[in-house]
């Protein structure tokens, strides 16, 4: 059962238990959406190597419940706050390239992010453009095919991962 949210301390320690090796590398990602007369909308945001279509995403800190770090990211990269699910809506696994050359496998959980607010600054404006797409257009632009399909299940029922007052 659980009664707190995970960290990413928690996860990594009880993985060296099980296993003995470290995991790859923990990532978290804000899945940024909004209801709207056509339906649900999805914020995307351009990544800032690159310029690709992703979601808010980043390292969580140390005992950081993964949730909260993934709304902090919402907030660095988008200037966007709300709602935050204590529940994952999936995960996804890809290689990121650092700078020095040296490519790390990361996993990615991925939390939504029922938006209230929208800020006209934030602290990453000048590294990248965001964008409201409805599900399907979020689906064709971004690049990772695991999290297109996290994206098309979320946008299927979204009310399942609404965070209740």
């Amino acid at each position: 059962m659980l009664t707190t949210p995970a960290t990413h301390d928690h996860l990594a320690e009880r993985v060296r238990k099980l296993f003995g090796t470290s995991p790859c590398r923990l990532q978290v990602a804000a899945l940024p959406w909004r209801n709207n007369e056509d339906g649900v909308e999805i914020m995307l945001i351009t990544s800032r190597d690159t310029g690709r279509w992703v979601l808010p995403k980043g390292w969580p800190e140390a005992r950081e419940p993964l949730c909260e770090a993934a709304a902090r990211e919402a907030g660095e990269e988008a200037g966007l706050r709300g709602k935050i699910s204590l529940f994952e809506a999936g995960r996804y696994f890809y290689a990121k390239a650092l700078a020095s050359g040296e490519e790390v496998p990361c996993e990615v959980l991925v939390f939504p992010l029922q938006v209230e607010h929208v800020a006209d600054r934030w602290k990453e404006k000048r590294a990248r453009t965001r964008k409201w797409v409805n599900g399907a257009e979020a689906v064709r632009m971004v690049n990772e095919p695991d999290l297109c399909q996290i994206i098309a299940h979320f946008c299927a029922d979204p009310d399942k991962f609404v965070v209740r007052a």
